[in-house]
């Protein structure tokens, strides 16, 4: 860790201990406490539920060698519209962890576990979320349905992550899986 933490967002403020367990949505039957990396943090300045594409440029390009789907951005964080008050009016907050109670999970999507009871150091507000996007220089893109991106974005050399997609609008009957259409 650059900065020696990890961080977890929740809308809850109260936690005093994170436990381990095994998340509900997990094809994993160990228990763990999860927390992220200050690099890949940014794709949690979402309520919890919020389904997102996130995706970034592997390395800093020059604007006419980025991936297409970037744009003119390094970094895209698409939700869809029907989300946009959840996200103005969420009140999130960042938990502090010393990194060495943790150990990488996945380093390449920053994700980092603990198998024991962790505290935090200490928990921050966030703040307005969609300013938290501007201040970092990350795209906040709006779209009517996340399924175009989630289809192109494998195949379009970005870094991704793609979150709670299964809370997404329903794949339209005019989607065609695997198809890099864009809306």
């Amino acid at each position: 860790m650059a900065d020696g933490h990890v961080y977890h967002f929740s809308q809850d403020p109260t936690i005093r201990e994170f436990a381990p367990h095994v998340a509900p949505t997990s094809d994993r039957t160990q228990p763990y406490v999860w927390a992220i990396d200050a690099e890949h943090s940014p794709s949690y300045w979402f309520p919890r539920d919020c389904p997102r594409v996130t995706f970034w440029a592997t390395a800093p390009t020059a604007p006419g060698e980025r991936p297409a789907l970037l744009g003119g951005s390094e970094r895209v964080h698409a939700v869809e519209w029907e989300w946009l008050g959840r996200i103005t009016d969420a009140v999130l907050h960042r938990y502090v962890f010393d990194a060495t109670e943790f150990r990488p999970q996945d380093e390449t999507a920053g994700y980092h576990i603990a198998e024991r009871p962790v505290r935090p150091l200490r928990v921050e507000p966030v703040g307005d979320l969609l300013a938290a996007h501007r201040w970092a220089g990350i795209e906040l893109r709006l779209v009517p349905t996340l399924w175009p991106l989630a289809d192109a974005v494998p195949a379009a050399g970005v870094e991704f992550s793609m979150i709670r997609l299964r809370n997404a609008a329903p794949r339209p009957v005019w989607s065609d899986r695997g198809a890099s259409r864009t809306i």
